[in-house]
């Protein structure tokens, strides 16, 4: 049996409750290992960095919770423009949703799933203050939450970021409410995470091996796991550097998998990104079981949309009628 205390401050009925819970998931798989398959959504509200309204506060109020649950309703309900990332979030409380692509039209809410309120006021748990470190010199702090700087002007495909030219959205994918669903199989040596978003799929070992090389680099680097206790621990180096993601270009990443009950799966990463941020930083949320299956991904923008994107550049420039 395993059993784990973890002092948690979870959502019951819209409310918080805190308490020392007893981690009593005992299911493992025929190797022994804490069984960790199945599907989980990462559809939390909970803004990566904390708004400066919540100061040092790490957790809602009973009254914030309630809040959020009717604000998501309604917001639900007039079938607006989607409200992706931390939006939702922001605008619970500012009451002012704003589009996320207001140039040429945005998705509207039903393309996205329902939400979770959990009740941090951040995901990033350290550093305390829920933000991300200082920038290292003149770096652009360029990570998944923060707006991508497309060219909008592109000269060839290239010119493009990988996501436009559907080729990652970045392993691991961490945005919430929006083919935000991972599968996760475990063999005896391997453990498999499948991503709804982009269908990328990483392979992780469980077995020593030699270590790439550094001059090998991958998009979604080279991925290393091992059980420590109930928790699956992923290490994951040699990034190529290329990723438009902040997360995928880092030194090193460490992931922590660790199952709660029957319907959560708490997640948590620490990012070292030394050429980006001074520090590194840590990111923790709850993801949700499904019993639905993840669907395939269909990424047009790189199919037959690529020859309009580089056809409108050069009606933009006049090169072209």
């Amino acid at each position: 049996m395993v059993k784990k205390s973890l002092l948690l401050l979870i959502t019951m009925g819209g409310m918080a409750a805190a308490y020392a819970q007893e981690t009593n998931w005992e299911q493992r798989t025929a190797d022994g290992h804490p069984d960790l398959q199945g599907v989980w959504g990462n559809n939390t509200i909970t803004p990566v960095e904390r708004p400066d309204r919540f100061g040092e506060r790490q957790y809602l109020t009973e009254e914030e919770q309630t809040l959020l649950q009717r604000r998501i309703s309604e917001i639900t309900q007039e079938g607006g423009d989607a409200l992706f990332g931390d939006g939702v979030f922001d605008a619970a409380f500012s009451g002012e949703v704003i589009s996320y692509d207001p140039s040429t039209g945005n998705y509207d809410q039903s393309w996205l799933v329902e939400r979770s309120v959990h009740n941090r006021t951040s995901q990033i748990i350290d550093p305390p203050d829920g933000k991300f470190p200082p920038l290292v010199g003149d770096s652009d702090g360029l990570t998944f939450n923060r707006p991508q700087r497309g060219n909008t002007a592109p000269s060839s495909w290239t010119d493009l970021t990988v996501d436009d030219r559907c080729i990652s959205y970045g392993a691991p994918y961490l945005n919430a409410g929006y083919n935000s669903y991972w599968q996760i199989v475990q063999s005896r040596n391997h453990v498999v995470i499948v991503q709804e978003m982009m269908h990328d799929a990483r392979i992780v070992p469980l077995i020593e091996g030699p270590q790439l090389d550094d001059k090998i680099q991958l998009w979604h680097g080279d991925s290393r796991g091992y059980f420590d206790d109930n928790t699956l621990v992923v290490e994951t180096t040699n990034f190529s550097g290329k990723s438009t993601f902040g997360h995928n270009r880092s030194r090193k990443n460490i992931e922590r998998f660790t199952r709660l009950n029957e319907n959560q799966l708490l997640y948590q990463i620490t990012v070292d990104q030394p050429d980006t941020y001074s520090t590194p930083y840590t990111r923790e949320f709850i993801m949700d079981f499904t019993p639905d299956p993840i669907y395939e991904y269909a990424c047009h923008e790189g199919n037959y949309s690529m020859a309009n994107i580089l056809r409108g550049a050069r009606v933009q420039e006049g090169s072209i009628e």
